[in-house]
């Protein structure tokens, strides 16, 4: 069993908070995922060919004009003007479940990333649009996903899923989306997840940073919920500071890494470099799975590039993989977070996937998916994502143990995210 969350009830605005704990069905008139993602298309004027995506990027230019110039020339909106409710009609339109369906008749978390990436864009064109302007001249895209916990181990596939979200914390050119996922279940909709994502609005040519209207909360509730985003964002920054590529391990720390090199230690030999692997142990080098993914047209976004749905997707499904190997059961996800786009991935390349077991603790598995993509003609490699996964197998995990500095400095880095996600259960 998962450990049980409270998902959805916790310093919601009122207003919010009425419409998800209701209850009731959705409305009929609801908007599904592919009008979710036929209203993008319609915003910034992107084509479905892909032989036209050039001439449709050149239009765009011309929408430099309508960017404001400050914050302030933007109106300031309010949290239940993002507000967004979508259905995912899984029990009433049985004919879309194969897209979803995975081979143990559960629903494929990777396609929910999916849908999870495209809410979130849609939502922050909600909070932005100008009632004059038929297009967005924004290029707004995922630049964070903050977290992701579940509260349910299993997603039904045949019960309707509704999406809600709303933007709930705005900085210069910067949004914070906060959705919730619930699954109808005897007329009643239960919590399923909550996810925190950061989105980051850009010029029509997706190249320099462009200013956002700002948020005003308008009750007490409200403004606890814009105070937390900023104290997210102060904790993003600490986390980043003290990462293990800037800065040394605590003194802990380095205590748990020599307490595991010395547990490895061969009895027999007086030697530094002859290791021996503990009992119900897995060395670190032998944890890990790779993949490749060739970026086809088909998985573009609006602006044509590779849609970070299918980035977090394939990074998904090939750390499930990974967790699976590993354990050898089925492993359940508990918890995405700290995923940081750190560079768009163009259509046509050579993307490479490696998931590795960084972390274990009983029937735990911490998973960390690095993705770069290839450049052919340069033999060049460069990291785009890092992504952070936390399982939870049916059965007790092997210990995984690191064997070179390298690989100690993934394992604090893993059971330091494993400790940040324990914190929020």
């Amino acid at each position: 069993m998962l450990p049980t969350r409270l998902c959805i009830m916790r310093k919601l605005p009122s207003v919010l908070a009425r419409m998800l704990t209701s209850g009731t069905s959705a409305s009929p008139g609801l908007p599904d995922m592919s009008e979710v993602r036929s209203k993008l298309r319609d915003i910034v004027g992107a084509s479905t060919n892909w032989r036209d995506h050039v001439q449709a990027m050149q239009e765009r230019k011309a929408l430099h004009t309508l960017l404001a110039k400050r914050q302030e020339d933007l109106p300031p909106r309010r949290m239940k003007d993002s507000y967004l409710e979508v259905i995912l009609p899984l029990g009433s339109q049985p004919e879309i479940r194969e897209k979803y369906l995975n081979v143990y008749n559960s629903v494929r978390f990777g396609r929910i990333l999916e849908d999870l990436d495209s809410l979130g864009v849609l939502i922050c064109y909600t909070h932005t649009k100008q009632e004059m302007q038929q297009r967005s001249p924004l290029s707004i895209v995922t630049a964070l996903v903050d977290k992701i916990n579940l509260c349910q181990k299993i997603i039904r596939p045949d019960c309707d899923i509704k999406f809600t979200g709303n933007v709930s914390w705005v900085g210069k050119t910067s949004m914070e989306v906060r959705m919730h996922m619930l699954q109808q279940h005897d007329g009643d909709y239960s919590p399923v997840l909550d996810a925190t994502f950061v989105m980051v609005a850009r010029d029509p040519e997706n190249k320099r940073p462009a200013f956002v209207n700002p948020l005003i909360p308008e009750s007490p509730e409200e403004e606890e919920i814009f105070k937390q985003g900023e104290l997210n964002k102060l904790k993003r920054i600490e986390f980043s500071t003290a990462s293990l590529l800037k800065m040394a391990p605590t003194a802990e720390e380095r205590n748990i890494v020599h307490d595991i090199f010395l547990n490895t230690l061969d009895t027999r030999t007086v030697s530094f470099r002859s290791r021996k692997l503990p009992p119900s142990s897995v060395w670190m080098e032998d944890a890990k799975l790779k993949g490749l993914e060739i970026c086809h047209p088909e998985e573009r976004n609006i602006f044509n590039r590779i849609f970070g749905g299918f980035l977090m997707r394939k990074a998904f499904e090939l750390g499930w993989a990974t967790a699976c190997s590993y354990g050898g059961s089925r492993p359940f996800i508990v918890s995405v977070d700290d995923i940081m786009f750190q560079k768009p991935v163009e259509v046509g390349s050579l993307l490479m996937l490696s998931g590795q077991v960084c972390y274990t603790e009983k029937n735990y598995i911490q998973i960390r998916v690095h993705s770069e993509v290839y450049n052919a003609n340069t033999k060049e490699h460069h990291t785009t994502n890092i992504f952070h996964f936390t399982f939870i197998s049916e059965n007790e995990v092997p210990q995984v143990v690191p064997k070179t500095y390298g690989e100690s400095m993934l394992y604090l880095d893993g059971k330091r995210h494993f400790t940040a996600v324990m914190k929020d259960i």
